[in-house]
């Protein structure tokens, strides 16, 4: 029996997070594939934590951060606990629908792909309109990683990456916030990893409604595309 392990870091996310578990938990896998869950919470202040001392059980696991760090600190935990064959990178809000877990894991399970990117931008049967100046700076840092990698996504900053789960941990991943995702592009390119896109829903939230990502993070990203190059 292979596994599949499903790595979520949660930071202050109360609201959300027992229906986002209960979301995961409900997704028929292949009958060949069981599930591993790890929740990392990283210094939350909003009753998060509580919550997820509540949800910690037999089949998930349950790691906490003392102080807030990032979301790459957070998946950096996660991912070195995890076993599975297979890993997929879920955040703990409801943006993305873990319903989607078979479209990105296809690729993957069927010997194409070594790493699989869900696109916002390529097909997927809803998304919600937001952020204008949001959709033109993830475009622009796309087509920026892009010309470094020499591959051609459409999203980068996705949320929803699936890996090979021995890839994954075989990377040193040295970024705390949301550089992780120019980082993890760059070196699983450099690695000449097979990467695939899927088309993917999206239900992103407004910033009153707790989105994080801001600018900063922007100009860090662009940083971490120069660096990892």
């Amino acid at each position: 029996m292979k596994k599949l392990s499903i790595v979520i870091p949660v930071y202050n996310e109360a609201k959300t997070i027992a229906e986002l578990v209960s979301r995961v938990e409900s997704v028929a896998l292949p009958d060949e594939l069981e599930r591993e869950i790890i929740l990392i919470d990283d210094g939350s202040t909003d009753g998060s934590r509580q919550a997820l001392e509540a949800l910690k059980d037999d089949s998930r696991t349950v790691l906490f951060h003392e102080r807030n760090m990032g979301k790459g600190a957070a998946l950096r935990s996660g991912i070195a606990r995890s076993t599975g064959d297979f890993l997929i990178i879920q955040d703990a809000d409801l943006e993305y629908d873990p319903q989607e877990y078979p479209k990105l894991l296809g690729p993957i399970l069927d010997g194409r792909a070594d790493v699989v990117y869900g696109s916002r931008f390529t097909g997927g049967e809803t998304r919600r309109v937001l952020y204008y100046w949001h959709s033109v700076g993830n475009r622009f840092l796309t087509s920026l990683s892009n010309m470094f990698t020499n591959i051609n996504l459409t999203d980068m900053e996705t949320c929803y990456k699936a890996f090979r789960g021995d890839i994954i941990r075989n990377i040193r991943i040295e970024e705390d916030r949301f550089g992780f995702e120019p980082e993890v592009t760059a070196k699983v390119a450099r690695m000449g990893c097979r990467i695939y896109e899927v088309g993917i829903t999206y239900s992103g939230r407004t910033y009153a409604e707790g989105k994080k990502i801001g600018w900063k993070d922007g100009a860090r990203a662009l940083w971490c595309i120069l660096k990892y190059r």
